[in-house]
């Protein structure tokens, strides 16, 4: 399968992508790249210092089936960097599927990605009616909203957003344990996991391995 592409700006948001990214690479083994307009130091809006592994004039899209982007505490920063509008005015009309969280819309609408696409985000209403690059006839006030080969939702609907983008991908069916969260009728035999001999082997191998060192 294609690998799996994230763009990342200051103030972004790892709590709004990660249930999806660590699904994406952890349980399904795709491959995921980060991207930016640089490879210097990027704060996130918890004060994680980051940096991209890829900057845009790395980026071919026939590598990649999502271009995912994260919400973001300032958006200000990320959408006057014009690498970051240029790059997503490069995906216009491209076979990608984009997922959106929060208020990471406010780039996409920036490159004019949005014009004709239905939408929600996290962005204050008064944002969206009040910057002219954001086409507010097409904002729909729901959770997620999944529109031509474009998803967004709000920050709080971050496991929706994941399930949505995996399902779309057709990846996965979304219907096992690891995305329906905690069952409420939870018994203790039910919370007892088992890695199988050969997997307990190689785990006792290498933690063996650590001791002789």
């Amino acid at each position: 399968m294609k690998k799996i592409a994230v763009m990342i700006y200051p103030y972004f948001s790892m709590q709004e992508i990660s249930f999806l990214t660590d699904g994406l690479k952890v349980y399904f083994d795709i491959d995921v790249d980060v991207f930016a307009s640089s490879k210097e130091i990027i704060k996130s809006e918890d004060n994680f210092q980051v940096v991209a592994n890829k900057t845009f004039d790395e980026f071919n899209v026939d590598e990649y089936c999502c271009l995912i982007l994260p919400g973001i505490w300032n958006p200000l920063p990320a959408v006057f960097d014009a690498k970051n509008i240029e790059f997503l005015k490069s995906l216009k009309d491209k076979d990608i599927l984009i997922s959106s969280i929060s208020s990471s819309p406010m780039l996409l609408a920036k490159a004019g990605l949005l014009d004709n696409v239905k939408f929600t985000s996290g962005m204050w209403d008064e944002i969206c009616k009040g910057l002219d690059f954001v086409p507010y006839e097409n904002v729909i006030h729901k959770p997620i909203v999944k529109d031509k080969n474009f998803i967004t939702a709000m920050g709080f609907a971050f496991r929706e957003f994941a399930i949505e983008t995996i399902k779309t991908l057709g990846i996965d069916d979304c219907k096992n344990g690891i995305f329906n969260g905690i069952p409420k009728d939870n018994k203790e035999e039910d919370l007892v996991y088992e890695m199988g001999e050969d997997n307990f082997k190689e785990f006792m191998n290498e933690y063996n391995s650590y001791l002789e060192k």
